[in-house]
């Protein structure tokens, strides 16, 4: 394999988990996937060192090494889906390997994002069906969707602006917490606890608690311990707020 060969290969495998981190996924399955295009493409191993925020990736037996900063990270599955299917289709022959970056090069622009109504109608059902499953009442339905949809906005929206993450949670948790007391109080609202604990699980961190877990249990304790600390921050900023809001109104 040439001196451009290998280049190119350690291109394609670091922009494929570049996409992957960015896209939140587990770092065994960003390893995994970097490895079987490395492996593919000439019987090379590949060896990498994967966090949150950097990866590292090198060819056994060559002295390149490639590095990319991880400044940005947001949950889509479909991407990650979408390289593995990529990696699938270039271990079995229907892709080569320009093919393959070129893919990955058009994914990588790729901002497709869902319009923000039907966000808002998605955490409104979240909202609504969760404090049912919790054992409120049906007569708090629609406030709950109502609350949890302007709530989830409100984070989205902050988030845009401000550009801290845990800030907006916690405002968007403030929000929650005032609106649901408030409702009660005025009679529109049956019962306060479970209006708040429906309207704040679309802000609830179950993705990356899960891949927390699983980083751990596949050997990536570095990864799980710095996700399982990033969850539980965003649970804090949650309750903080929600106790906050309690001991204004109480």
């Amino acid at each position: 394999m040439t001196k451009i060969d290998i280049e190119k290969v350690l291109e394609t495998c670091l922009l494929a988990g570049k996409i992957m981190l960015e896209s939140d996924a587990e770092m065994y399955r960003v390893e995994d996937t970097m490895s079987r295009i490395a492996l593919a493409s000439g019987d090379y191993r590949l060896v990498s060192y994967v966090t949150q925020t950097g990866l590292f990736v090198g060819l056994d037996g060559t002295s390149t090494i490639r590095m990319v900063q991880i400044l940005n990270r947001s949950i889509n599955l479909e991407k990650v889906s979408r390289i593995n299917q990529l990696s699938r289709e270039y271990v079995t022959g229907f892709l080569t390997l320009e093919e393959l970056l070129e893919h990955l090069k058009a994914l990588e622009q790729e901002r497709k994002f869902f319009p923000l109504w039907l966000r808002f109608i998605s955490a409104a059902v979240v909202s609504g069906t969760i404090m049912i499953l919790f054992g409120g009442v049906w007569a708090d339905l629609l406030l709950t969707c109502l609350i949890g949809g302007i709530g989830y906005i409100l984070y989205y929206a902050s988030l845009k602006v401000l550009r801290i993450k845990f800030l907006s949670e916690f405002l968007a948790a403030f929000f929650i917490g005032c609106a649901a007391i408030l409702s009660s109080q005025i009679g529109l609202g049956a019962n306060q606890d479970m209006i708040i604990i429906g309207c704040v699980m679309p802000l609830v961190p179950g993705v990356q608690m899960t891949n927390a877990l699983r980083d751990l249990l596949a050997g990536h304790y570095l990864s799980g311990v710095s996700r399982g600390t990033e969850a539980m921050m965003t649970a804090s900023m949650i309750g903080f707020a929600i106790a906050f809001v309690f001991q204004l109104f109480y």
